[in-house]
C-alpha cells in the first residue's frame, strides 16, 4: 500500500515536472512542487524556511507522506526540519521529492524528479565535508606545504562531481554559485582549521599559506545561512581575534574582550549590512548563552545594538539578553509551572528544598537523556547533599510519564514543563545539556553550565564548601 502510494507522488511530480517546464518558457507563474515521505517520523510535519523565516509548516498524512505546492518560491537555498534540519536548493517550477528516514537522517536523505540531481550532488558534497572534517585532526602535525596537498586532492573529487552534475544536467546560474561556495568554504575552512590548531607555531606556516583570505567574499547575502560559508565565517573572525592575543594570554572564547572584539571585527570588515546583521545575531546569541556576568552582558548588548541595523535581530537577542541576565548569580530562579508525575501543577520554586541540580531532558533522544540521568545519579551519590531535579521539555505527558516509568527514574524528582514557550524565554533553553545549580532558598549560584563540564565537581564542591 505505502509503495503504491509513493509510486502515485512520483508521478504526479513527473507530471508536474513537465508543465513546470513548459511555463519556464512563458511568462507566468510557475508553481513548484515539494513532496516526499518521512521514515519514522518524530512529529506529524515538516517545516519549509528561508533562513530564518518560516514559508509553511506542512503536515504528513496517516503513511507520512506529504505534498506541497506554492508559488511564492524564489530561486534559493531553503530549509526542510524534522526534528534536524537540511538545506536544498529550489527554483520556481521545480518537482521535488524527498525521502528520509529520521534514524539516520543525513546520510538517509535522497532527493528525485525535477531539481533532485542538484540536491543529491549538495548531499554528498555536505556529507564529504563533515566525514572530512571528523579525519582532518590527524594532519595537523603535517607541514603546510602537506596539508595542502592533502586537502587540495579532496577539493579535485569534489570538483570533478560538480563538473559531472552540471554536464549532465540543466541547473541554474544560482545553483553553480551555492555548489562552488559549498566547495570553496569548506576548503578554506580546513586551512583556518589548520591555522587554529598550529597557531603557536608560526614557522610552520608557507608565505602563500593565507592567500586564499584575498578571495573571501564578505558580501553574499544568499549564503548568509548557508552552513559552508557562515562556519567559515566564524572561524575566520575566531582566527582574526586569536591572532591578536600572539600567544601573551590564554584565550577565554566566553569572556566579554574576546566575544566583544570579534563583534567589533565583523562590523569593520563585513561589507554587507545582511550578512553583517547576521553574524552578528549569530555571535551574539552565542556570548549572551554563555556569559555570567550581568554588568559585560549589558556593555556587550549596548555595543551590539548600535553595529546591527535589523530591527527584528534586536528585538531577537534584546529578550535574550533580558532572560540571560536574570540567569546569572545572585538572581532567583525563574518561578516557571512544571507538572509532577502524579498529574499536579506545581511552581518551580515550590519543588526545590535543598541545593539542587536543575537539569533538563527529552525522549527525542534516547541516547542523550540516558546519559544525562546516568550523570545525575553518579553525581547524587557523591554529593548527596544536592536534590537533582529532572525537568522534561517534551509536551506529551503520558509519552514523558511512561518513559519515566520505564527508565525506573524516581518519579518524586521528575518534573515535565506545564507551558514549554514560555519556559523556553524565561530559562533560556539553548541546549539539553543546560543545567542551573541553586541554593535551597532557589537563588542561582550557576546559571550557566552543563553536568558534563570538567570543573563540574568542582563547581558543586566550592558551594558546599562556602
Amino acid at each position: 500500500m505505502v509503495v503504491r502510494l509513493f509510486k502515485k507522488i512520483l508521478l504526479l511530480l513527473l507530471i508536474t515536472t513537465l508543465f513546470s517546464c513548459k511555463n519556464k518558457n512563458e511568462n507566468t507563474v510557475r508553481t513548484t512542487y515539494i513532496g516526499g515521505q518521512i521514515v519514522n517520523p518524530t512529529v506529524n510535519y515538516i517545516i519549509f524556511s528561508k533562513g530564518n523565516e518560516i514559508l509553511d509548516t506542512v503536515k504528513l498524512d496517516g503513511n507520512n507522506f506529504f505534498h506541497y505546492k506554492t508559488e511564492k518560491i524564489k530561486t534559493g537555498l531553503y530549509f526542510l526540519k524534522h526534528g534536524e534540519s537540511q538545506v536544498f536548493f529550489i527554483e520556481p517550477g521545480d518537482s521535488l521529492l524527498i525521502h528520509l528516514n529520521t534514524i539516520d537522517f543525513d546520510e538517509s536523505l535522497a532527493y528525485s524528479g525535477r531539481g533532485g540531481a542538484q540536491n543529491n550532488l549538495l548531499m554528498e558534497l555536505y556529507l564529504m565535508n563533515e566525514t572530512e572534517n571528523q579525519n582532518l585532526q590527524k594532519w595537523y602535525a603535517l607541514s603546510s606545504t602537506d596539508f595542502d596537498q592533502k586537502i587540495d586532492s579532496l577539493k579535485a573529487i569534489k570538483l570533478n562531481k560538480y563538473e559531472e552534475c552540471i554536464k549532465e544536467n540543466e541547473v541554474d546560474e544560482g545553483f553553480k554559485k551555492v555548489a562552488l561556495a559549498n566547495i570553496n568554504y569548506d576548503y578554506y575552512s580546513k586551512k583556518e582549521m589548520y591555522g587554529a590548531a598550529n597557531r603557536k607555531y608560526p614557522e610552520k606556516f608557507s608565505k602563500d599559506f593565507f592567500d586564499y583570505r584575498k578571495k573571501i567574499d564578505f558580501k553574499q547575502n544568499e549564503l548568509k545561512f548557508y552552513y559552508p560559508y557562515y562556519r567559515f565565517m566564524n572561524r575566520y573572525f575566531e582566527n582574526m581575534v586569536c591572532s591578536e592575543y600572539a600567544n601573551k594570554k590564554p584565550i577565554d572564547r566566553n569572556s566579554f574582550e574576546y566575544n566583544h572584539r570579534k563583534i567589533e571585527l565583523i562590523d569593520s570588515i563585513v561589507t554587507s549590512d545582511s550578512l553583517k546583521n547576521s553574524l552578528l545575531r549569530y555571535n551574539a546569541m552565542w556570548y549572551l548563552l554563555n556569559a555570567k556576568d550581568a554588568e559585560e552582558e549589558a556593555k556587550f548588548f549596548e555595543t551590539y545594538s548600535k553595529m546591527n541595523t535589523d530591527e527584528k535581530n534586536l528585538l531577537e537577542v534584546r529578550k535574550v539578553f533580558d532572560a540571560s541576565v536574570k540567569l546569572t548569580k545572585g538572581n532567583t530562579i525563574p518561578n516557571v509551572a512544571v507538572v509532577s508525575t502524579d498529574n499536579v501543577v506545581k511552581d518551580l520554586q515550590s519543588i526545590i528544598k535543598a541545593p539542587s541540580v536543575v537539569y533538563f531532558w527529552t525522549s527525542q533522544s534516547a541516547t542523550l537523556y540516558k546519559n544525562i540521568h546516568n550523570r545525575a545519579a553518579e553525581l547524587k551519590s557523591k554529593y548527596p547533599e544536592y536534590d537533582f531535579l529532572a525537568i522534561n521539555t517534551d509536551t506529551h505527558y503520558k509519552k514523558w510519564r511512561e518513559t519515566v516509568k520505564k527508565s525506573n527514574y524516581n518519579p518524586v524528582t521528575e518534573f515535565q514543563l506545564e507551558n514549554l514557550a514560555d519556559a523556553e524565554k524565561k530559562l533560556v533553553l539553548n541546549a539539553m545539556n543546560k543545567v542551573l545549580i541553586v541554593d535551597k532558598n532557589g537563588i542561582i549560584l550557576e546559571g550557566k553550565t552543563n553536568m558534563f563540564n570538567t570543573n563540574f565537581e568542582e563547581l558543586l564542591l566550592g558551594f558546599l564548601n562556602r
